[in-house]
């Protein structure tokens, strides 16, 4: 291994973990891996007001538009047992300076820290035990308010106020029943505005906004189980109405875990249809790194030591923009060697990635060096020559077995740095780390955190237990809407495209359509697809937002075809006017489109004059261009009066 260059080494480690492209993955793949995956679906509930305080929800403010700044420093403490969480000294070893930026309109004291919590919203309580009873749980008794620690600054009190309202449910997925751990309810936390070297930002409009978050088992077999699951659950709280829709609004968190491997958080994925990619690679990374864990046990029978040096600039004058750069503002640079890690830091891990990734990840978040922040000795390409990596081996003492590490850093973080790059071999020996990712393009992910321990909840001294009333949830149980599985049927029955699916289900709109097919009886096929097609093109095509009142319109459109009598087909002639003069009548409408009542022996009267035109102009004698040109200036006068597969069929029997 030691003898290939990075790429074929690259390669060769790729092969050896047994990766194989999403696409060409079959169950027997995810089942020799031990593949599992568990979801944790947030959704933001929509209620006017906070959880725990009285601020307004789901109004945002611009980054830049705030009134005050707050800065915080987070330290870690002994819990009762006298021991440290692992995230808190993780996060305690970035010495981040944390900037909460503060709206008055959206930001009260108790968002910052300052003051005890108000009594829980009812109504945001309300909503999540309808939709727990929607999936099917049980609603527990009596509702008890815990802390979850938070440390990454993102919640100003280094806790979130969360409480389970229901337990133990199943949800219905094609060929399987995913079980339901617990859904509980939840304050959200702040938006990160930018983190750069020890100073993070965040706004604190959406602080406090009640969410639901519903945690599945790990049984996910598949990653397109685990898109489907993820579906249906974010489908059945939108089916309700009372949650959230839009950017942010949902989250998804995926667990991931192989046979050997342990259990990895994926964070924060915003697109459910990124999630296979994401656990299929997650799956293969863990695989590597279970190869790479075998590969350093051979090597390292004692514990793992660096050793490093600093390089004078003046000797190696390292032609790289990023270090000399770093030159200027006061760095040093930095040699690092690894014992016994040849062809381990171009070793596989990801598509397009390598071991040095899951280092120099780690240098960012952990040590503060902003990408790119190291260069080794194994990348291909390397801006250091090869006479110069020989002086730095020098320089450390390396021998053949060893690579190498080149990294810029001041003297503040340098301590930091050394100790994650030799933490993060010691933790390859061991195999997977328990961490919390990051997604990003292409379904590749980026290490963000040491995922938190397991006893990193306990009970809010400030809030005591709210008994649930078995009235009050007999109450909700009555009406509830309809289940998405019944949903799900209806659209099948009506043989909607499933590529409309999503659109109408994201917004809710199955009770509309059902409201428009009782009330005009035009077909739920051309209903469905009026929206999740039509409407959802003249969005894209023109940048805007479709909102509930766009919908409702569209409604009306429908019921005014109806009414005179039109054939439905015109709806989408005049849905694309609308679209461009909102506030322009039906009526109106109609008088534009240029259409006039006719029948279908007024409009056949025109085929003589018009089959004589298409001879004089036409280039070609085809039929079927003379019948398309045809209908092509009939449909002008027969749009909303006849069918138009009718006009075809009378005009190829005139013809003919």
């Amino acid at each position: 291994m030691k003898n290939l260059d990075p790429v074929q080494n690259n390669e060769l480690t790729k092969k050896n973990t047994g990766y194989i492209p999403r696409k060409k993955a079959t169950q027997k793949t995810y089942d020799d891996l031990g593949f599992m995956s568990g979801l944790e679906i947030h959704q933001q509930l929509k209620t006017k007001k906070k959880l725990f305080c009285r601020c307004p929800a789901g109004i945002y403010q611009d980054f830049d538009d705030f009134d005050a700044e707050i800065v915080r420093h987070m330290r870690p403490t002994l819990s009762e047992l006298g021991e440290y969480d692992g995230t808190a000294l993780m996060e305690f070893k970035t010495k981040k300076e944390i900037i909460y930026r503060i709206k008055d309109e959206t930001a009260c004291t108790y968002d910052i820290d300052d003051t005890p919590p108000f009594p829980i919203n009812r109504q945001a309580l309300e909503y999540a035990i309808e939709i727990a009873l929607l999936t099917g749980l049980n609603i527990v008794g009596e509702f008890h308010i815990a802390r979850k620690q938070y440390l990454d600054g993102s919640i100003p009190t280094g806790f979130q106020r969360t409480g389970i309202v229901g337990i133990e449910g199943e949800i219905p997925l094609k060929n399987k029943k995913v079980r339901i751990i617990q859904m509980s309810i939840e304050e959200d936390s702040c938006r990160e505005v930018s983190d750069v070297r020890h100073t993070r930002i965040y706004a604190t409009d959406r602080l406090g906004m009640p969410l639901i978050e519903t945690v599945t088992y790990p049984d996910m077999k598949h990653p397109d189980e685990v898109k489907e699951a993820a579906h249906y659950i974010r489908f059945l709280g939108r089916s309700t109405g009372k949650v959230r829709t839009g950017s942010g609004a949902a989250r998804q968190d995926v667990n991931v875990s192989i046979e050997g491997g342990t259990r990895v958080e994926i964070k924060g994925v915003s697109s459910i249809a990124a999630i296979p990619e994401l656990v299929h690679n997650e799956a293969f990374r863990q695989k590597a790194l279970l190869l790479i864990k075998d590969i350093l046990n051979e090597r390292i029978k004692n514990r793992f030591k660096v050793n490093f040096k600093e390089l004078n600039p003046n000797e190696f004058g390292i032609d790289y923009k990023p270090l000399q750069n770093s030159l200027k503002d006061g760095f040093k640079i930095i040699a690092i060697n690894l014992p016994h890690c040849s062809g381990i830091l171009s070793h596989f891990t990801q598509t397009g990635k390598n071991f040095s990734d899951e280092i120099t990840d780690r240098l960012k978040v952990i040590a503060c060096l902003e990408r790119p922040n190291m260069l080794h000795s194994e990348e291909e390409k390397s801006p250091i020559t090869e006479k110069q990596w020989t002086d730095i081996k020098k320089i450390l003492n390396a021998k053949n077995e060893d690579a190498q590490i080149v990294i810029w850093t001041s003297d503040f973080d340098l301590k930091i740095a050394v100790e994650t790059i030799e933490e993060r071999i010691e933790l390859a020996m061991n195999g997977v780390p328990n961490e919390t990712r990051k997604s990003i393009q292409n379904g590749l992910t980026i290490f963000e955190r040491v995922l938190p321990g397991a006893d990193r909840m306990y009970p809010d001294t400030d809030s005591t237990p709210i008994p649930i009333i078995e009235k009050d949830v007999a109450r909700l149980e009555k009406n509830l809407p309809v289940s998405i599985s019944r949903r799900f049927k209806e659209l099948t029955d009506w043989k909607i495209p499933i590529d409309s699916w999503p659109y109408l289900l994201r917004y809710n709109l199955i009770p509309m359509i059902e409201d428009i097919i009782k009330r005009t009886n035009f077909p739920p096929k051309f209903i469905a697809t009026t929206f999740a097609h039509q409407l959802k093109g003249l969005e894209g095509r023109n940048g805007g937002k479709n909102t509930i009142s766009t919908f409702k319109k569209v409604k009306k459109l429908f019921e005014f075809v109806s009414e005179k009598k039109l054939h439905y087909e015109i709806i989408w002639d005049m849905l694309k006017f609308i679209y461009e003069h909102p506030k322009m009548d039906f009526d109106s409408v109609l008088i534009e489109l240029d259409y006039s009542d006719s029948n279908m022996k007024k409009i056949l009267s025109d085929v003589p004059v018009m089959r004589d035109i298409f001879t004089q102009i036409a280039k070609t004698k085809r039929k079927e261009a003379e019948i398309d040109w045809i209908i092509g200036e009939l449909r002008k006068f027969a749009i909303g009066n006849i069918p138009m597969n009718d006009l075809r069929d009378e005009v190829v029997k005139t013809l003919s």
